[in-house]
């Protein structure tokens, strides 16, 4: 596909790796001079530096003839003019906008739709925020993905000595739970993935990605890892969008307390929350955490602007006592380098947001894209079309169709049935199917495996 984005910070930054990885024809505009040359030197993509919403800009960066135009650039009012000149001068086909004010997230409708040409809206600080909160409902948990309005979810824990299940192999989940069905999608041992079968044994320290309906999933955590105790209390460091809106979700069921070093922030918030307590500080300054009680915080969240003040606050905070640390991490070298040591999850804005858009460009029907692992694993909630002469899995059981390797259903959505999936279950036109896959590599395989097939009208 021919993409152009405009915006060349962090978010359209890792969003073009992203995209020039899967062969798409990429152009990125931005005002900023070096921040393109730096893309240029790393990816196979054309830059263009220039303001996102002028006219002549956009057609430099071939608005012309593109397939989408992904407007991610900091000011949302840019985004938005952007989109409308991609709608109705150069008939781009798909526009997709960043929006960060909640003001326009909030309105309802399809008025953005009809009055500014975006067909789909990106909010990395709303799709942190969301991530956040299942993290800390689920502190025992790597990454929690929902599916279906969350009646079913994706959890990766890591597996450790001393859980029920932790060196038996896999079809013992069954007599441990049998009154809960649950799939594991795959196993991450020492970063190499595997494929689940029933004789498969978890080990001690595996990433363990199981699917199971939103109410049993606690069960099968008890089986594979000590269970963590309930969260009561939250630190937040940083008073930006993403730490306001975690701190205005969570402060009626938690004991919240947030952090900024701005007084004219803390204002802000000491304003519009309602039960949190507002502190104006340096959340690395060892004495204000003390003050605070930092060694009674069940999570302490990292979620300022700057990646160098989160992981050594997050480092701060779990020295002196925090039992959980959360850090936002927007360089993705910075990500895999403190993933699973002293900071327990490592959170990058851009994989959240490239998901979403992963789902509009992948070939057939989905509903939904996740990128796991930093990027290197996928989720799918693909939406399967057609009948037993014009698809390769209508009309079949799951057993019975050669899935790539390396890729597995683990559940299927039918109307308002969660069924998890085994080598039985039988597949219907309009299901949607949770597919794992453990390598991006394969994707084009699954792909084609579940594309109907021409005769199908």
């Amino acid at each position: 596909m021919k993409i152009i984005i405009l915006g060349a910070g962090q978010v359209g930054a890792n969003l073009a790796e992203s995209l020039v990885a899967e062969n798409n024809d990429i152009t990125v505009v931005d005002v900023d001079a070096a921040r393109l040359a730096l893309l240029q030197d790393r990816f196979d993509l054309r830059t263009v530096r220039g303001h996102a919403a002028h006219p002549s800009i956009l057609k430099i960066a071939g608005a012309d003839d593109a397939d989408m135009l992904v407007a991610v650039t900091q000011s949302d009012e840019t985004n938005l003019v952007a989109s409308r000149l991609a709608a109705t001068l150069f008939n781009v086909p798909t526009r997709i906008a960043r929006i960060r004010s909640a003001d326009f997230l909030e309105i309802e409708g399809p008025f953005l739709a009809e009055h500014f040409g975006v067909d789909h809206i990106i909010s990395p600080e709303q799709e942190v925020t969301e991530t956040l909160r299942r993290l800390i409902e689920h502190p025992e948990a790597l990454q929690v993905l929902d599916f279906a309005n969350g009646k079913v979810r994706l959890v990766a824990v890591r597996a450790y000595h001393g859980g029920p299940l932790v060196g038996h192999e896999l079809q013992d989940i069954r007599r441990h739970m049998p009154d809960i069905d649950c799939r594991v999608a795959a196993i991450y041992r020492r970063d190499h993935g595997i494929v689940p079968r029933g004789i498969t044994v978890i080990e001690p320290g595996d990433e363990v990605f199981f699917i199971a309906r939103r109410e049993d999933i606690p069960a099968v955590m008890r089986e594979l890892r000590r269970m963590e105790r309930p969260v009561k209390r939250v630190m937040i460091a940083g008073g930006g969008n993403i730490g306001r809106r975690l701190a205005a979700r969570l402060e009626r069921d938690y004991d919240v307390k947030i952090i900024d070093h701005n007084k004219a922030t803390t204002t802000v918030l000491a304003e519009k929350l309602n039960r949190t307590l507002v502190l104006t500080g340096d959340a690395t300054d060892e004495e204000l955490l003390e003050q605070e009680n930092i060694e009674s915080m069940d999570v302490f969240c990292a979620l300022t602007n700057d990646d160098e003040d989160n992981i050594m606050s997050a480092l701060l905070a779990k020295r002196m006592g925090a039992h959980r640390v959360i850090a936002l991490i927007n360089r993705s070298a910075y990500v895999n380098l403190v993933q699973g040591g002293e900071i327990d999850i490592a959170i990058s804005p851009a994989q959240a947001t490239v998901g979403p858009l992963l789902s509009k460009i992948r070939r057939g029907d989905m509903a939904a894209v996740h990128s796991l692992r930093r990027g290197a694993a996928e989720v799918l909630e693909i939406v399967i079309h057609g009948d037993l002469k014009t698809s390769k899995v209508v009309g079949r059981r799951i057993g019975d169709v050669a899935l790539p390797e390396g890729a597995a259903i683990a559940a299927i959505i039918r109307g308002e049935d969660v069924l998890i999936a085994h080598h039985d279950t039988l597949m219907q036109a309009d299901d949607h199917l949770i597919v794992f896959a453990l390598n991006k590599r394969i994707i084009p395989k699954v792909e084609k495996l579940f594309q109907v097939g021409f005769g199908f009208f």
